[in-house]
């Protein structure tokens, strides 16, 4: 896992002893309950896992053709040959989705945003989408991944099972943001020096595993993290946020795995005390044989991680140039460098990239092969931060499959 800056550490070390300890609630669910639920963690699939199953039907409004996506229950993962050529943001119709149960339709018109908890003075705050809006806003471009996106590799890659719904390398997509920051939202609403987390809750349907609802999809984060980069976005690459992304509000918070960024939200919860919800307990924490017995701290930033635009098992002429296209990102640092191996890893060359590096977002690449002699062989791509971190050649293995970050071995055929 990517190591995240002192202060955030020391929050997620903390929070991990209080939670083991029992010195945390869960809002809207019983620690009998959570506790049964963290030790089906380690046995069994999670909540992704389960989340197909319990909608039945995908449940995604906007189409979803062949060509952009593989479609995974209630999920869509992004095909990345679709994202050749497409820019520095994805587009919305090639956008990945990642659903807990099913997509709401939601009026924009009645829709509000509750701000409540111990952690602010003088009550509840409720915003419309016109009072939001008329605060100061901000555009942001930044990347949102699911932390089980290359999932599938610790089983096809390094022959290790794991529990989850099996991403390839799609579930990430990038994207402009407006909205405006939760931090002046926060500050609006009251916030006191007492407080500790704030959690957003989104408006999806109550998720249910193994006959318990365990509530909407709901994840605290820090304080000092809500205060820093957080956006609550009602836009996306200049337009209304479509249903599958959020309409009519989302929370965008850079450079952490997606759970943080909680879609559709309707009420924020900022509290003096700490707090949990299944988001960052039975799952988005990681457990196995390399982490303490009662799982690591809850997951914040993204790992390192790099994809071709190319058609896995592609057939390239040859004693032809193909000028070879990828992306790489890191949650801790941008991207300083991107190495190419067009002979599984024996032999390796500098791509060009083609962007500033910068943490929340990737980074495009390119370099120019001519292969000469036919056959299988295997691409490489290897990407180092801006913190030094390196892609390793094999993932510290999780029981559910969160942040790979090994290089992936991209099968082609030379003909």
């Amino acid at each position: 896992m990517s190591n995240p800056n002192p202060d955030e550490h020391s929050y997620d070390r903390h929070r991990l002893r209080q939670w083991l300890a029992g010195d945390a609630y869960a809002a809207g669910v019983s620690r009998r309950v959570m506790l049964r639920l963290l030790a089906a963690a380690g046995a069994t699939a999670g909540l992704s896992a389960g989340s197909a199953e319990a909608a039945g039907v995908p449940g995604i409004v906007k189409p979803l053709p062949e060509e952009f996506f593989t479609v995974r229950g209630t999920n869509a993962e992004t095909n990345w040959p679709a994202l050749r050529g497409t820019g520095y943001h994805t587009p919305v119709d090639r956008f990945f989705v990642r659903n807990h149960t099913t997509t709401p339709v939601l009026d924009a018109d009645s829709w509000s945003l509750r701000l409540w908890g111990s952690g602010l003075r003088g009550g509840d705050t409720v915003l419309g989408l016109d009072d939001l809006k008329s605060l100061p806003a901000v555009t942001r471009s930044a990347y949102v991944e699911c932390a089980g996106n290359a999932r599938d590799l610790y089983a096809s890659q390094q022959g290790e099972p794991v529990s989850g719904t099996p991403w390839t390398l799609g579930a990430i997509g990038q994207a402009s943001w407006r909205g405006v920051p939760l931090s002046a939202v926060l500050r609006r609403a009251g916030l006191t020096r007492e407080a500790v987390d704030v959690m957003p809750r989104g408006l999806d349907a109550e998720y249910v595993s193994g006959g318990v609802s365990v509530g909407r999809v709901r994840r605290p984060m820090p304080v000092a993290k809500a205060l820093d980069d957080v956006l609550l976005a009602y836009e996306m690459n200049g337009a209304p946020l479509p249903p599958d992304h959020g309409h009519p509000v989302r929370v965008l918070v850079p450079s952490w795995v997606g759970i943080a960024s909680i879609k559709w939200a309707g009420d924020i919860e900022v509290s003096a005390h700490p707090l949990y919800s299944p988001w960052n307990t039975d799952v988005y924490r990681l457990f196995g044989p390399s982490y303490p017995p009662g799982g690591s701290a809850p997951l914040t930033h993204q790992s390192l991680k790099s994809a071709f635009e190319l058609p896995w098992n592609a057939t390239l002429p040859a004693n032809e140039p193909h000028h070879l296209t990828g992306r790489s990102w890191s949650g801790t640092g941008g991207i300083r460098s991107v190495e190419i191996s067009t002979d599984n890893g024996t032999t390796w060359h500098h791509a060009h990239l083609h962007d500033t590096p910068h943490p929340a977002r990737w980074t495009r690449w390119s370099h120019t092969w001519t292969p000469t002699t036919p056959g299988p062989t295997t691409l490489r791509a290897r990407a180092t931060d801006t913190t030094g971190e390196t892609q390793p050649d094999r993932s510290v293995h999780n029981t559910q499959g969160y942040l790979f970050d090994a290089v992936v071995a991209h099968p082609v055929t030379v003909v």
